[in-house]
């Protein structure tokens, strides 16, 4: 016999528990643990996409309490071109992370709070069923 992880108890394939019907005698109040695990919602997908790149995390700190910038003053204050600054900022809106608004020709774009707060607390509901 040779002493291979799957001969050991404990190591072998994990498996999901499996969750007694409801109302029976071996239910013990298990129904909260085994229901079913938390789906991320879309905007969470792209909210953490957008987290996800060096560059527009630099564009995101430029909002800092509640400043609103056009495409210019971002590529300027970040140190990029302005068609990197637009095509940057179209995911940080998909995100959900920034808003914009026309003033006039120019388009001003600031922080959304908002959604910002709505992706974050799916992504703690989400973190807290797993972790």
């Amino acid at each position: 016999m040779t002493d291979t992880a799957t001969d050991r108890p404990g190591t072998g394939p994990q498996t999901a528990p499996t969750c007694p019907p409801s109302g029976t005698e071996q239910d013990h109040g298990t129904s909260d643990t085994c229901a079913p695990p938390p789906q991320l919602a879309e905007a969470t997908h792209d909210f953490l996409k957008a987290l996800a790149n060096p560059d527009r995390q630099r564009i995101m700190l430029l909002f800092a309490r509640g400043a609103e910038l056009s495409v210019g003053q971002i590529a300027e204050q970040a140190g990029i071109g302005q068609s990197t600054a637009s095509q940057q900022l179209a995911l940080l809106r998909r995100g959900g992370i920034v808003t914009s608004r026309r003033n006039g020709k120019i388009v001003l774009y600031r922080g959304d709070k908002e959604r910002t707060a709505k992706a974050l607390a799916d992504l703690q509901s989400y973190l807290r069923f797993c972790c």
